[in-house]
């Protein structure tokens, strides 16, 4: 008998995925069942079960997958030359979290998945994982701030990564639920804030 390839599988995990994601975005975390999974995958409980034991693997799945564009979108601008100005790394990462939460967009899930990790502990190691793989990029920008005299040389860079990672899930809540700030805005803020390379 045939083994089944990697590619094959990991399609089928994606698959699953986007289904879930639809739902997800459709109803909500709670109100989605795994039934509405197996429907809009289309696939056998039997099947789907195979990947993910539960929704809250799903979720967590889904806003991990997420973020990982976000940080790939931060890593590429962060080893730029010239190095992007604050207001313009931040305006990158709003773009593409814009690009990622439309009606079925998977920047959507990740409040839900958020609160996830606040009471169930595997969500929450998921979740936290993600959260200091972004935390890690935004020390890395931090170091090459102060390379550039855009920082003290004294200064605390993983306290300043701390501070700055907050921006994010910041702009995310404000998108979502009130419909702004656009990213300009946000750029135009963290301008004023930190005008560290800006032209004088």
């Amino acid at each position: 008998m045939p083994r089944v390839s990697e590619e094959h599988l990991e399609r089928r995990r994606q698959q699953i995925l986007d289904a879930a994601q639809l739902c997800f975005a459709r109803t909500g975390f709670h109100e989605t069942s795994m039934q509405d999974v197996f429907a809009e995958s289309e696939l056998s409980a039997g099947a789907v079960y195979r990947y993910f034991k539960s929704k809250d693997e799903l979720i967590t799945a889904l806003a991990t997958q997420t973020t990982v564009q976000l940080r790939r979108v931060m890593h590429e601008a962060i080893q730029r030359e010239p190095l992007p100005t604050p207001a313009e790394l931040i305006a990158m990462i709003a773009e593409e979290v814009v690009r990622q939460s439309g009606p079925d967009g998977p920047v959507r899930l990740a409040p839900q998945a958020w609160a996830l990790a606040l009471v169930r502990p595997e969500a929450a190691v998921m979740v936290g994982e993600t959260m200091r793989a972004m935390r890690a990029l935004w020390v890395t920008y931090a170091e090459r701030m102060r390379e550039h005299g855009w920082l003290p040389e004294d200064a605390d860079t993983d306290a300043v990564a701390k501070a700055a990672i907050g921006l994010v899930p910041g702009f995310i809540l404000q998108h979502l639920i009130l419909g702004d700030p656009d990213p300009e805005t946000l750029a135009r803020g963290v301008r004023t804030l930190l005008p560290h390379g800006e032209p004088a």
